[in-house]
């Protein structure tokens, strides 16, 4: 869940706790945008600055508080950057080291400067090159250990960089599971966000047939529902806790002080 204060989202946190105990959620986690210097990673319409960090951490202690009194738990997380540049994240690193969030989600957002700059420097321009380029960035990220799990895995497929058509999972197979295998090795989750059904090709992130190979491989799981107003907190959790149990899925995986929690499926029931 976010907050206002990355400029692309409305309504204060004690409003998502409200809508989230009209829901029957007992634990909610918000993760902002992570604040970033170089404006290439997106300005203020895109993610807190620095000097708003203290804001943010105001703001979920609020949430939390207002959380006491519906008996949810409020932890306070962050949406972190993926990049393949190197250097590019140290000053993102030194920010994840001076703060104990509970919970840090990796994030390869391709439509951001940052990403296509790199991809016209190195001659990246096929839809299919693209594809491969950003399910390896995604392998190498999981692999770093700097992320608990790795957040809506195959966004690519929206946002423009390349033609939502192009993107065909079996395709691209090989690289989806290098990455899934990544995610086993480091123990970094993969986040099922909900609401790539509420935008785009109106398909769950990931795509149904990588949920599957995730199975296959062992990957564990996060759910989220990327609420960027009140009214999208647990956006369609029960169409896709159904989809995970008989996808066969039995538990779900959240973090609390940077520790790997585990909840069975079957207590959604």
């Amino acid at each position: 869940m976010h907050t206002p204060l990355c400029g692309h989202a409305s309504g204060h946190p004690v409003e998502y706790v409200s809508k989230g105990s009209a829901l029957g959620l007992d634990l909610m986690t918000f993760t902002c945008h992570i604040p970033m210097s170089d404006p290439d990673f997106g300005g203020p319409r895109i993610r807190m600055a620095h000097h708003q960090l203290e804001d943010y951490f105001r703001m979920v202690e609020q949430a939390r508080v207002a959380g006491e009194e519906h008996g949810i738990e409020i932890l306070c997380g962050i949406e972190a950057e993926v990049s393949a540049d190197s250097g590019a994240l140290d000053e993102m690193i030194e920010l994840l080291n001076a703060h104990e969030f509970d919970f840090v989600l990796g994030s390869l957002h391709h439509q951001l400067k940052v990403y296509r700059d790199r991809l016209k420097r190195l001659g990246i321009n096929e839809d299919d090159q693209i594809i491969r380029d950003y399910f390896n960035t995604l392998t190498q990220a999981a692999a770093s250990g700097l992320y608990h799990s790795m957040s809506h895995p195959d966004v690519i497929r929206i946002y423009g960089t390349i033609d939502s058509a192009s993107f065909c999972p079996e395709a691209y197979e090989g690289e989806i599971r290098a990455f899934l295998q990544s995610c086993v090795r480091s123990d970094t989750c993969m986040e099922v966000n909900t609401s790539g059904l509420s935008k785009g090709v109106y398909t769950l992130h990931p795509d149904p047939i990588i949920l599957k190979w995730a199975r296959e491989e062992g990957v564990k799981l996060t759910l989220g529902s990327d609420a960027h107003a009140p009214e999208s907190v647990g956006q369609h959790f029960e169409k896709v806790l159904t989809c995970l149990q008989e996808e066969g899925f039995t538990t779900l995986h959240y973090y609390r002080s940077g520790q790997q929690q585990t909840t069975a499926l079957t207590r959604f029931n």
